[in-house]
C-alpha cells in the first residue's frame, strides 16, 4: 500500500495508483479545486486540448499550456508532476514534434527552481480585463508557456549537440582506449563501435573483416563487446547495434543526467 502524509496535519491518506483524489490538498498557497468537481474540470481540460480541433501550432502551445493546467487541477494526492510530464512527452510526440531522443522533463529538472516558480506565476488570478477571459490571468500562463517551450529547445539543442557523429566518435574512442589499455576490453574493439554508430546494424559475420582479424579473434572481439553490453541484437544470429550500458552513458554523453 502507498501512502502520503500531509505535512499540515499529519494525516495519511492512501494512494491507490491510477484514481483521483477523493480529497482536499493544499499546495503552497494554491488550493486545487475540490475532489467533487475534479470531473467537470477534467472534461473541460479534454475538450480545451482536444488535438483534434487544433492546429499544429496551436497544439503545440496546448502541450505547454496543458502541462500547468493539469498541475492546477492537481487531480491525485500524489505523482501529478511526473503524469504531467510524462503527458507532455507523449503529447510533443503525438505532435510530431518531440522524439524519443530529448525530453522536456531533462530540462525542467536542470531548471527546477524556475520551473516552480513559473508554475506558481502561472497561478495568479486574471489582473483586469485586458488580461484573458477565464478566472486565471492569460498574460501569466503566456509567460509559463514562453518557458516550457524555450526549455524543449534547449533540450533539442543539447541533444543535437550530444549526438555530432564526429564528437560522439570522439568521446567513445577515449573510453575505448581507457578499457583496453586497462585491458577489459580487446584492442580494434573501437572498428566494430564505429561501424554500429555509422550504419546502425552489422551482420555478425564482418566482424574479422571489419577488426582485421582472422575469423576465431574477430569473433572473440564481437562477443567481448556483446558481453559488455556495448553491442547488442535481438538473438543470437541477428545482426548486432550499438548499446548504451549504464556505466558508458556519462563518458559518451556527458551531462545527460541532471546532478543530483
Amino acid at each position: 500500500m502507498l501512502w502520503v502524509e500531509n505535512p499540515v496535519t499529519g494525516k495519511k491518506v492512501e494512494i491507490i495508483p491510477g484514481e483521483f483524489r477523493n480529497g482536499e490538498v493544499n499546495i503552497g498557497h494554491h488550493v486545487p479545486p475540490p475532489a467533487t468537481v475534479l470531473a467537470e474540470f477534467l472534461a473541460r481540460f479534454d475538450a480545451a486540448y482536444d488535438f483534434g480541433r487544433l492546429s499544429k501550432s496551436q497544439a503545440i502551445i496546448a502541450i505547454a499550456a496543458s502541462h500547468h493546467r493539469f498541475l492546477w487541477i492537481h487531480p491525485f494526492f500524489d505523482g501529478n508532476g511526473r503524469v504531467a510530464r510524462l503527458m507532455a512527452h507523449a503529447m510533443l510526440n503525438r505532435s510530431e514534434v518531440g522524439s524519443s531522443i530529448w525530453s522536456v522533463s531533462r530540462g525542467l529538472a536542470r531548471h527546477a527552481t524556475d520551473y516552480k516558480a513559473a508554475l506558481m506565476a502561472a497561478d495568479a488570478p486574471r489582473r483586469g480585463d485586458h488580461d484573458g477571459r477565464g478566472a486565471l490571468s492569460a498574460s501569466c500562463l503566456e509567460s509559463f508557456c514562453e518557458f516550457f517551450l524555450r526549455t524543449a529547445i534547449d533540450q533539442v539543442e543539447f541533444m543535437q549537440g550530444l549526438l555530432q557523429p564526429s564528437e560522439l566518435l570522439r568521446r567513445m574512442k577515449l573510453y575505448v582506449d581507457d578499457e583496453v589499455s586497462a585491458k577489459r576490453l580487446p584492442a580494434r574493439s573501437m572498428s566494430l563501435l564505429r561501424e554500429a554508430l555509422i550504419v546502425g546494424e552489422l551482420q555478425r559475420g564482418r566482424a574479422p573483416e571489419i577488426t582485421g582479424y582472422q575469423e576465431r579473434r574477430g569473433r572473440e572481439v564481437l562477443s567481448s563487446l556483446i558481453e559488455k553490453g556495448l553491442l547488442v541484437s535481438h538473438g543470437p544470429r541477428a545482426p548486432v547495434r550499438l548499446g548504451f550500458p549504464l556505466d558508458v552513458v556519462e563518458r559518451w554523453f556527458p551531462l545527460l543526467y541532471p546532478v543530483g
